[in-house]
């Protein structure tokens, strides 16, 4: 009993007819039907009702025939996952990325990442940088879009573009009327996200807070997302920082949007385990991501 006698099984039931089943299958006739009366004689029991006109499953094939088709998809599952590790740029990668950048890079990249590596599924996790480090240790994500650095040897890293943040205004606000902002301007009534978004820890270091900030919302709120961010500074409920991706959206709502003056930012690196074998595929979407953000920001590579 074998997998090619297991096909050669399915293939008479799909076609009801040996030279057509035979045909299908790449082997003469008289092959097939050997191979298929060697089978019922392990099997202990007929498969298929013979005659001039026809060839029909008996019961005992109809009860066997499930298993069958299903023990021959575990094995092409298996050999199709052996494929995909013969070739890195195959199969699926699970890539997390954070919040504040899935929403803007994800429609920028994925059309160019389909076409340079059109073998290669991409299936995206968003979640915290904390979370998604813990995925990756978990062996639950292959590599991941982060914006802060991994320390340690845990984690291999390459840096794939430089992303400016910039302070985001109601356009009635006294800031609005400059060309530049002071990063510490914005201080005094600047909204962040909640504990756990690494932009709202840059956002506190570039304008000089290194608790919460002051101001009447500032102290209060804490927003999940930066899409409530940018609703609460259209209303006028005061300022934040953004990275330079969410500039459209932002302009979009109305809001004024100024360069710092001490032009601070975030690098955006991709990350995998150390011991990932397939670094290659990795790395050949952290190139694609790099060449469509270079003329966004110079980035290192």
């Amino acid at each position: 009993m074998n997998l090619r006698d297991f096909r050669y099984l399915l293939a008479v039931a799909e076609y009801g007819h040996f030279g057509r089943a035979a045909q299908a299958c790449g082997v003469s006739q008289p092959t097939l039907s050997v191979q298929l009366r060697k089978l019922e004689e392990q099997l202990g029991v007929a498969l298929f009702e013979r005659d001039r006109k026809a060839v029909v499953p008996t019961s005992a094939c109809e009860r066997l025939i499930g298993h069958v088709r299903a023990a021959v998809a575990e094995v092409d599952a298996i050999l199709a996952a052996a494929r995909d590790l013969c070739d890195p740029l195959a199969g699926k990668l699970r890539l997390g990325i954070i919040p504040t950048l899935a929403p803007y890079l994800l429609p920028l990249v994925f059309a160019p990442l389909h076409e340079a590596l059109p073998t290669l599924l991409l299936e995206p996790w968003e979640d915290q940088t904390l979370t998604l480090l813990d995925r990756l240790r978990a062996h639950e994500l292959d590599a991941a879009l982060l914006a802060t650095e991994v320390d340690g040897t845990e984690f291999a890293s390459r840096p794939l573009f430089d992303e400016p943040f910039l302070a985001a205004l109601p356009p009635e606000h006294p800031l609005a009327a400059r060309e530049v902002v002071a990063e510490t301007d914005l201080a005094q009534d600047m909204l962040v996200l909640a504990d756990g978004h690494c932009l709202r820890d840059q956002a506190l270091a570039a304008c000089g807070q290194g608790g919460a900030p002051g101001g009447a919302l500032g102290g209060t709120l804490r927003a999940a997302s930066l899409s409530t961010l940018l609703s609460m500074v259209a209303a006028g409920y005061g300022t934040t920082l953004i990275p330079g991706l969410a500039a459209g959206t932002a302009q979009d709502m109305g809001i004024v949007l100024r360069p710092l003056r001490e032009r601070t930012g975030r690098t955006v690196r991709l990350v995998w385990r150390s011991s990932f074998p397939r670094r290659a595929a990795a790395e050949a979407v952290g190139r694609v991501i790099a060449d469509r953000l270079r003329g966004f920001a110079a980035g290192p590579i």
